[in-house]
């Protein structure tokens, strides 16, 4: 039986979020195929959880080869599921270690990852593939700020968030030329680059797609109607803040514009595992959001709400998703 670990916590401000994704995973894997075990990376701390993430029992990490002993016996995982959103596991970093220690993983590597994780640089790079994008102004700290410039690019209203965080930490709408220092200042703090994106007035969308040995499999598109002034933090962890509607509320040649656009991006993109990619529709016209290459997993996050409406269960696209990467590894292995 193949002994997955279901890598959570990280640097950011997501940590919580992540350890809300590991429980969900945790709660999906088909524990009948697999062994799984919680590990949780915090700073230096690298802790396993054999009893589970509610259990106060930790066992450190060994680095070198990222086992742990327990009940005196030395525990190798044949996988890890990385489900850390920000740093080190959606920027490329925890791929690198994973890479030197010849460990396989359930998501994009090195490349795709650090590309993706800078929401800046991968929605400029999309564009060059004909990919419609919301006008936009890269800040970073050392940078003299000057409103008028930025406004002249993205106009009024625009959003102001981290370049490279999530769950909308940091984000604001600013309507008034007076609110963008501020917003700019909170932005800051979740990191050291802040995107400056042109509103965009529509219907939001989100889309899942992974890859299985048989090849990529997308999965329904969701709809998103956020009750606040966006769909900020609040509204996408509190369901009475924002309504998900799967499958969404659009055409069948919308639908399949969106599924076939993010088949897309994942291949342009060099993905693995599963990906979600955003979007917002502004009247006929599809626009890219952004890139997510280790999406929420909690029990009610989108890719678990499409798997379901897919008719199939989290269980399933877990094994499918471990497979693949298991059998791509033993091939690489013996090119």
């Amino acid at each position: 039986m193949k002994t997955i670990a279901i890598v959570a916590g990280g640097d950011s401000s997501e940590y919580g979020i992540s350890l809300k994704s590991a429980a969900g995973l945790y709660s999906f894997i088909d524990k009948s195929n697999y062994k799984a075990c919680i590990v949780i990376l915090r700073d230096r701390d690298w802790s396993a959880c054999p009893e589970g993430i509610d259990s106060t029992l930790r066992i450190p990490v060994d680095k070198n080869d990222f086992s742990y002993s327990y009940q005196g016996k030395k525990i190798n995982f044949d996988l890890a599921w990385i489900t850390i959103h920000g740093t080190p596991g959606e920027n490329g970093l925890l791929q690198g270690y994973f890479d030197l220690i010849g460990l396989p993983y359930n998501c994009c590597g090195v490349l795709p990852a650090a590309l993706t994780f800078n929401k800046y640089v991968c929605n400029r790079y999309l564009s060059q593939f004909g990919l419609r994008v919301a006008p936009s102004v890269l800040l970073r700290r050392e940078d003299s700020i000057d409103a008028s410039k930025i406004l002249t690019e993205t106009g009024l209203p625009c959003f102001v968030k981290s370049n490279v965080g999530g769950s909308s930490f940091g984000t604001s709408k600013v309507k008034k030329a007076a609110e963008l220092p501020q917003a700019i200042e909170l932005a800051f703090g979740e990191g050291n680059e802040v995107l400056v994106e042109g509103f965009l007035s529509g219907t939001e969308l989100t889309n899942g797609c992974y890859k299985t040995t048989k090849g990529l499999v997308c999965l329904p598109v969701t709809e998103v109607v956020s009750k606040n002034e966006f769909f900020d933090y609040e509204a996408k962890y509190d369901p009475d803040k924002a309504e998900e509607i799967t499958p969404a509320r659009i055409s069948a040649s919308m639908r399949d514009e969106i599924q076939q656009t993010t088949a897309r991006i994942y291949k342009l993109l060099d993905c693995k595992g599963v990906i979600r990619v955003d979007y917002i529709l502004c009247e006929s016209a599809l626009y890219l959001l952004e890139v997510n290459t280790t999406p929420g997993m909690t029990t009610t996050s989108f890719i678990p709400q499409q798997v379901k409406a897919a008719g199939m269960s989290m269980a399933e696209m877990m094994e499918q998703i471990i497979e693949d990467n298991l059998s791509t590894t033993k091939t690489a292995k013996h090119v």
